[in-house]
């Protein structure tokens, strides 16, 4: 009888110091959110990603029951708010909305960052996802892919391609197609993603490939001429336009995507609320609608697979930037 007790009181005994001990943890985590939320932004106000995150703002409050305070911290290519979110504290009060470029590439664009973003950040979620489009000037003779490849081959370095900057996606995408191709076409690059779709609607370059905003209006003016599209899957901007993919680049899936992360040891629990009230958020109408009209499509995922999809993008554009030397300006 008395050993008998005495177990009892060692299981109380036990159980209360286990209490005390995690207790404060997991309060802390079922009381989340407690206070307001920083999102913090690679891009300055006024742009589509800044759109997006100002629409979402308001629809997160009503999921979460705190304020999303939208932080702009443009500079150096997202390098910059990617940076501040890495150090601060992992409690789910710092999130970033993060960009592909500064995640997947900027880690082989620039030779030293004060950040790892496989080491240092967790993934959330995926929110939307925008395809580029294989456009030439309307004076090109060619009106499909293999057309213009063979073009390209037939006058190597004669054909120019512009792009938004060296080390920007639409510089990453052309230098795989030509990689995939075979074909030697010389880059301009530009300051920015209007000056490039300006340089080929003057006719001072050939082909670029461009964001749905940036070349579409003009190909239904008949100005430009799409020949294909970037991803794996079709566009609902033109769903009757093939994937690279489709045409024999094998695998060839070249996007711009946006995603929430946190610092990396920010609980799972805290991870897993921010997940399903994002993920919601992005499936309202009117969120999708902004979404949209600035080219984006919906993409949600688990953490694990945004970590997959990170690091899978990370060495194919290591693999990339390495064997042509590219670096950003």
């Amino acid at each position: 009888m008395k050993q008998r007790n005495f177990s009892l009181g060692l299981v109380l005994a036990l159980s209360g110091w286990l209490t005390a001990y995690t207790s404060p943890t997991l309060a802390a985590d079922a009381a989340y959110p407690s206070r307001p939320i920083r999102l913090v932004l690679p891009f300055p106000s006024g742009g589509g990603t800044d759109s997006l995150a100002r629409i979402m703002a308001p629809k997160m409050l009503e999921l979460l029951g705190q304020p999303i305070v939208v932080d702009n911290r443009p500079g150096a290519s997202g390098n910059i708010a990617t940076d501040f979110v890495a150090r601060a504290e992992p409690d789910g009060y710092t999130v970033l909305m993060g960009f592909n470029t500064s995640l997947t590439m900027n880690p082989s664009l620039y030779k030293k960052l004060p950040f790892d973003v496989q080491r240092d950040l967790k993934p959330v979620t995926l929110l939307a996802s925008a395809k580029y489009f294989l456009v030439v000037n309307e004076t090109v003779p060619v009106k499909t892919l293999s057309e213009l490849v063979a073009l390209a081959k037939s006058k190597p370095d004669q054909l120019n391609y512009s792009s938004s900057g060296p080390g920007s996606p639409l510089h990453l995408a052309a230098e795989l197609f030509k990689y995939r191709t075979g074909t030697q076409i010389q880059h301009i690059p530009y300051k920015g993603g209007g000056p490039a779709t300006a340089g080929i609607l003057g006719g001072e370059v050939q082909l670029m490939f461009g964001s749905a905003s940036a070349v579409m209006p003009h190909v239904r003016q008949g100005k430009l001429r799409a020949l294909a599209v970037t991803s794996l899957t079709r566009s609902a901007v033109a769903p009757d336009l093939p994937t690279l993919n489709e045409l024999g680049l094998t695998g060839f899936d070249v996007t711009s995507w946006y995603g929430l992360l946190v610092p990396k040891n920010t609980p799972d629990a805290v991870v897993a609320r921010l997940q399903a009230a994002a993920q919601k958020v992005v499936q309202m109408p009117e969120v999708k609608d902004v979404m949209a009209r600035q080219g984006l499509e919906m993409v949600i995922n688990t953490p694990a697979e945004f970590a997959t999809l990170i690091k899978t993008e990370t060495r194919t554009w290591a693999d990339l930037i390495g064997k042509f030397n590219i670096t950003a300006e």
